[in-house]
């Protein structure tokens, strides 16, 4: 009997006996196989070249995966000099527009809308409706109707100008006046009268007295 067919493990109620796995190892499928349906080689290939190129895309990828650790270790270092420079992420970012601003300025697109605007420019400052524009506003500010116009409002302006100080003078010396008049005074007088009845004469210690008393009281009058 062969020991590979056996079963080695004691505690088994079939310990040493025969054990028949061509129907179980059957049904298990290879990868890679010729004959596997899951994954069948392509057209024209065979069974070694497919075996080469699986060991080939086997080492592409761990050297993708070392040179994503290389790459994220750089990454790092970089960031750390950064720091050590003093180098914000708002300073990195404005060194990069500047950079790319730059860059669009020496770029050929940039420099050829430049020249084509400047030609652009050029035809239509020298067109026939643009010289025939200008010299018709070059007329109309150096004609009479013009000029009559400009000095008619300034001289506007300066007659609004000197009928608004004038009314603000009048109203400063009105109100003056109206301040002096007999009838302001009288009504000052009134109301220095109304807050004596209603305050008192009480304020830091000394005595307050009604506006209308001209006269000092006597405390202790002589018989």
């Amino acid at each position: 009997m062969d020991p590979a067919s056996q079963d080695i493990n004691l505690n088994s109620p079939n310990k040493g006996l025969g054990v028949d796995h061509s129907d179980s190892l059957a049904d298990v499928p290879v990868e890679g196989a010729v004959g596997n349906s899951a994954n069948p080689l392509p057209p024209g290939l065979t069974e070694e070249e497919a075996e080469e190129l699986r060991i080939e895309l086997t080492k592409v990828e761990e050297e993708i995966n070392t040179l994503r650790q290389v790459l994220s270790a750089k990454e790092r270092h970089a960031a750390e000099l950064k720091r050590k420079l003093g180098l914000s992420p708002l300073n990195e970012l404005r060194q990069n527009i500047t950079k790319s601003w730059q860059d669009v300025q020496t770029s050929n697109a940039y420099v050829r809308t430049t020249e084509k605007l400047g030609e652009w420019s050029e035809r239509v400052t020298s067109s026939d409706l643009y010289l025939s524009a200008s010299a018709t506003l070059d007329d109309i500010t150096h004609s009479e109707a013009y000029k009559k116009t400009q000095e008619t409002l300034s001289q506007a302006g300066q007659k609004t100008s000197a009928a608004l100080t004038t009314v603000g003078t009048a109203i400063s010396r009105r109100l003056g006046d109206m301040r002096n008049s007999a009838t302001f005074k009288s009504f000052e007088d009134k109301m220095g009268n109304l807050k004596y009845k209603v305050v008192g004469p009480r304020g830091n210690g000394d005595a307050v007295t009604s506006p209308t008393d001209t006269t000092p009281t006597q405390e202790n009058p002589p018989f």
